[in-house]
């Protein structure tokens, strides 16, 4: 296994046991309105929307809570201060297919999530990159038509 594919798997397990395991463990909990509390205590969490909200679900664990990255067994870059962040395309590109380690979210974010987390980075951690990054850019670079695959 490679380690982007021990990385994707790792992250696709986090992700199941943040979102998915409360459901599992309190089924009472799967009927209640969304935010809401389910009568026994139990209140159920949305999945992450805010980009502050995927960036703290997803992101942080290796690009740090600062978004200055680390090094370890590999080096994460930062994102602080990233010019490489001007540009919408290159991060989408990055989130959306993946890069070195960093494995592809398509398959954990949505279109939406992946447009919020991508400009809460691109407006934070030092980064003054103001133009919102919509779904749509994240549709058109993340699932390209077939014809533009080939």
């Amino acid at each position: 296994m490679t380690p982007a594919n021990i990385l994707r798997a790792t992250l696709a397990a986090g992700l199941l046991v943040a979102f998915a395991l409360p459901s599992a463990v309190a089924p009472a909990a799967a009927q209640a309105v969304q935010g809401g509390d389910t009568g026994g205590g139990v209140v159920r969490v949305a999945k992450p929307v805010t980009g502050a909200q995927v960036y703290q679900s997803v992101c942080q664990a290796c690009h740090m809570q600062d978004g200055k990255g680390g090094s370890g067994a590999g080096t994460i870059p930062a994102l602080a201060s990233n010019p490489r962040l001007a540009g919408a395309a290159y991060p989408i590109m990055v989130v959306s297919k993946g890069k070195g380690a960093m494995p592809s979210f398509t398959d954990l974010l949505s279109d939406a999530q992946m447009a919020n987390v991508i400009t809460y980075v691109r407006t934070n951690f030092g980064n003054s990159y103001a133009k919102p990054v919509s779904e749509a850019e994240v549709a058109r670079i993340a699932h390209p038509p077939a014809a533009a695959r080939d």
